[in-house]
Formats: structure tokens, sequence, C-alpha cells
């Protein structure tokens, strides 16, 4: 039996170098993927933009959608919410489809379009996507988005944790760096991530809600969304490990 093989990269425009024979998960804690993954599991319909200006030609097309997001971590002009995992999540009209875009995260997912799947991951599904991809996908690449040329504690814990899961379906390791990273943060408690920068920043700026969100919600969604063309959608059938790589 061939085992599968996972990595964890950040490097800007790497993605590209992944996209022919890897499933790509784009993992961007605070905040994108963390309210990306948090309304699709709530029902809603997520479309990821590039730039406002893209959002906004997505949104033309929906109906009554909502847009969310922020660049340089300032909601922008004409848009609804900001990239805010607690505010989607109180909100009730689920109905209301959500155009997001991020300074980090929804790039990420746009340049790994075309990949041969691409799926968000969080401090929220770290089980669940782990269990999916085991044996669905013969080759992993864990991407951690960058922000301000960083890759930030939050997200490496994230991408370390979903290997570190994988490694337990008979998955290895594909690079040193991959190895280092999850050796780093196995066994080490989310609350880290209060110390880094984007927590510092969520503080400086009034916006401490979302980290309490996210650090109030770990591995509690069964929810995989995959990107499939432009959207969002939660992956069909059981979330359990296929044994057969």
């Amino acid at each position: 039996m061939m085992k599968g093989q996972v990595v964890i990269d950040s490097f800007p425009g790497r993605a590209e170098r992944f996209r022919d024979r890897y499933a790509i998960v784009v993992i961007d804690i605070i905040r994108a993927t963390t309210t990306a993954t948090t309304a699709v599991s709530l029902g809603r319909r997520v479309f990821p933009a590039r730039t406002t200006h893209e959002a906004f030609e997505i949104a033309s097309s929906l109906k009554d959608p909502l847009l969310v997001g922020e660049l340089g971590g300032h909601m922008p002009d004409g848009f609804d919410l900001n990239n805010s995992p607690a505010q989607i999540a109180k909100r009730k009209d689920v109905h209301r489809p959500i155009v997001l875009v991020s300074s980090s995260g929804t790039q990420l997912l746009m340049e790994a379009a075309g990949s041969h799947a691409v799926y968000t991951g969080c401090f929220r599904n770290i089980t669940a996507l782990a269990c999916y991809l085991a044996g669905r996908h013969e080759r992993i690449a864990l991407m951690g988005s960058r922000t301000r040329g960083q890759f930030r504690l939050e997200d490496q814990m994230g991408c370390a944790w979903v290997a570190e899961k994988l490694v337990e379906f008979g998955y290895v390791l594909g690079n040193q760096q991959t190895v280092e990273s999850v050796d780093r943060w196995r066994g080490m408690s989310p609350q880290e991530i209060a110390w880094g920068r984007s927590a510092e920043y969520l503080r400086q700026s009034g916006q401490e809600e979302d980290l309490e969100f996210i650090l109030d919600h770990f591995d509690d969604l069964d929810t995989v969304p995959c990107l499939v063309q432009s959207e969002l959608v939660p992956v069909s059938g059981r979330v359990e490990a296929v044994r057969s790589i």
C-alpha cells in the first residue's frame, strides 16, 4: 500500500507548485477560513473573492448578498460586515449568501483554485478535516496564509495539528519543515495564539470578540468546506477516513 504524503507550506506563490498533484488546504485562522467555515456550517452560501472589485461583481449576481471582509485589517467601504466569525455566527439571516474578501486568506484560496481539490481549515474543523482527507487524497498540502509576510503562529498550529492527525491515518511528513512544525506544536494549547501578533491586533483594534470566539470553538464542527468552481460548499457524504490510499 502506498503511503500518503502531507506537507506544510506558506510561501507566497507556492500554491501553483502544488496545484497539479496535491489537494490543498488553506488555513487562515485569524480570520478568513474561520469566518468561511463558520458560515458554511450555518448553511450559508460562501463566495471568496480576491479583491473588493471582484467581490462587488460576484455580489451583483446574487440575491440579497452580504459583503464581508477586510483589507489591511479594515472593512472596505460599502461592505456590510468585517471579516468576523463572531458576527457571522450571531446573525439569523442565513439565507443571505456572503461574498468574502480578506488580505491573505481568500487570496490564497483563489490562488489554489484549479487544484485537484481545495479545502478550508481552521481550529473548528481540525479532526473533521483530517478524517475527510485521509484516504481520499494521496498528496496533501497544508498552506498557511501569510499576514504581512509572516507565517503566523495560529496558522502554523492549525497546519501542524491537521498534519499530526493525518500521520495517525498512515501519512508521512513530506519534508523537514513539516516534521519540525509538527514537533514544535504537538501538545500545545490553542490558548497560545493569544500571544501572537494577530491576536494582539484584534485586541488593539477592539475586535477581541473574534479572538474569544476562535478560542471558545475548538474542534467543534464536522463541516469541511470545499471550493467548487467559485463557491465554498460542504463536502457530501460522511466525514470519515477512507483507508485505501
